[in-house]
């Protein structure tokens, strides 16, 4: 099929330098000017070597902002419905971008974060699988820590905030946009994660996820009263 092709580049020779850093060049400094991007903690996310951000999802832009956080090309999950038209299809695959088919645990989308993940690059995964609507953070799934123990890669959980109120329709809007990173959490490597260790790994994870969101001024989640006597 011909989302395969765009997994392969991904696996493969990866992002293209000219159109990433050109489009770079362009989106960071609108960022920062447009939307008066700040960015804090990003010290923590490793300049070398194999690394999963791990982040909310609120704005189709989330993957560009976020990408502002390091100084190499990172790569990032996108619907496939996205790769459907030729241009945007080939943008978002130069950026470092590959599908996955959202909702059917796919299982070609995580072996190409596994295989860009071994090499030494950096991606983004957004637990919560689809955009959330405002409020509290959504559930996490345990894909992301399945992925980080049979790896061995650091996770580095980060807040996006602001970004879903910068679109009206088609209009993009100033909006105040801010992002922040936690420290890193590191986990032994399994040569086969259990389903009960990696709802373990992505729990303790998206704590330090909606830690960072509440710092930064998000609803913070409902969480379960002690029962005493």
């Amino acid at each position: 099929m011909e989302h395969n092709r765009f997994l392969a580049r991904a696996r493969g020779r990866g992002v293209n330098p000219v159109v990433y850093w050109l489009s770079r060049a362009i989106l960071e400094p609108f960022f920062l000017v447009y939307f008066r991007m700040s960015r804090i903690g990003n010290e923590h996310i490793p300049r070398t070597g194999g690394v999963i951000i791990a982040a909310n999802h609120r704005s189709f832009l989330d993957p560009f902002v976020i990408g502002t956080l390091v100084h190499r090309p990172v790569y990032f999950v996108a619907k496939r419905e996205l790769f459907t038209r030729r241009f945007p299809a080939w943008w978002l695959s130069s950026l470092g971008a590959f599908p996955v088919d959202r909702g059917h645990g796919d299982r070609d989308a995580m072996e190409t974060a596994r295989r860009i993940l071994e090499r030494g690059d950096c991606v983004v995964i957004f637990p919560e699988g689809t955009r959330m609507r405002p409020g509290a953070l959504g559930n996490p799934r345990r894909g992301v820590g399945r992925l980080a123990l049979e790896t061995g890669v650091p996770i580095v959980p980060v807040a996006v905030f602001g970004t879903e109120d910068i679109r009206t329709g088609w209009r993009i809007r100033p909006h105040k946009v801010r992002l922040r990173c936690g420290a890193p959490l590191q986990f032994p490597r399994v040569e086969e994660s259990s389903p009960q260790l990696a709802r373990g790994v992505i729990d303790r994870v998206w704590a330090c996820v909606e830690l960072q969101w509440e710092w930064l001024g998000g609803t913070a989640p409902l969480r379960r009263a002690a029962i005493v006597g």
